[in-house]
């Protein structure tokens, strides 16, 4: 994995840091196409049961690199990232600050760990931009379209606290400790099932919006595959042997 992104395995949990801290860790060519190959590791690997997300020094992301647009044109892997995230659950645990792409990579993520100081926003109007990494969708699932006509018509930022309120973030943390409560988060995650933990995902996420009868037949062409699996066995017979069960995701 290049260095631009560091991954270590903590379990069944993958712990994915953005890792260059001197541009505030603004994704590039390079650190684009190495969170697409970091979560490609994800989805791949059957030890894995799902992701957290985080920055190296003192924030999360501020989006896109400017300069290295000018030079190198959008990095493709941003993009791809943007769009898809991982097939596994993604936490984001934010620090100092998540801001126009910072905030859209950890929107792309299932769930948000924020520390109390940190702020979240979409700023681009100020810029004469608006928020193009999937802000327009994902924040009017998170908190309706009132609020979200609000951070992007105002483009002002709002304080962590405020976020959680209004369901933009699912949990805060004591500033520092936004890492530690997103992997507790997901080691309990990890617990569970992964093809269960994948399918819940893919469910929660695509069917938002559909009729009842699309939410049925969409659902039918996996669910076979999660009742017929090992891993489906191996939570019968753990549950009658009282023994925690061992995952092998498949």
């Amino acid at each position: 994995m290049a260095d631009e992104v560091l991954t270590e395995t903590r379990g069944r949990v993958l712990l994915v840091t953005l890792n260059r801290p001197e541009a505030r860790n603004a994704v590039d060519r390079a650190l684009g196409e190495a969170l697409v190959a970091a979560m490609a590791r994800l989805d791949e690997d059957p030890e894995l049961s799902l992701g957290v997300l985080t920055g190296a020094g003192k924030g999360f992301s501020a989006g896109m690199d400017l300069k290295a647009f000018a030079k190198e044109g959008p990095p493709p892997g941003f993009g791809k990232f943007l769009e898809h995230s991982s097939g596994k659950p993604l936490i984001a645990a934010v620090e100092g600050f998540a801001l126009a792409g910072g905030l859209e990579i950890a929107l792309a993520c299932d769930l948000i760990v924020a520390a109390r100081d940190v702020k979240v926003g979409i700023p681009e109007a100020k810029r004469g931009l608006f928020a193009a990494g999937g802000a327009m969708l994902r924040l009017p699932r998170r908190v309706g379209l009132g609020k979200a006509m609000e951070l992007a018509l105002t483009a002002d930022p709002i304080p962590a606290e405020e976020a959680l309120a209004i369901g933009l973030v699912d949990r805060v943390a004591d500033p520092g400790g936004a890492l530690a409560a997103a992997l507790e988060l997901a080691e309990r995650i990890a617990r569970n099932a992964p093809l269960s933990l994948a399918l819940s995902k893919k469910l929660l996420r695509e069917m938002q919006g559909r009729t009842e009868a699309e939410f049925w037949a969409y659902q039918a062409r996996d669910a076979g595959k999660v009742f017929a699996s090992e891993d489906a066995k191996e939570g019968a017979v753990a549950f009658a042997q009282k023994r925690e069960p061992v995952w092998k995701g498949r």
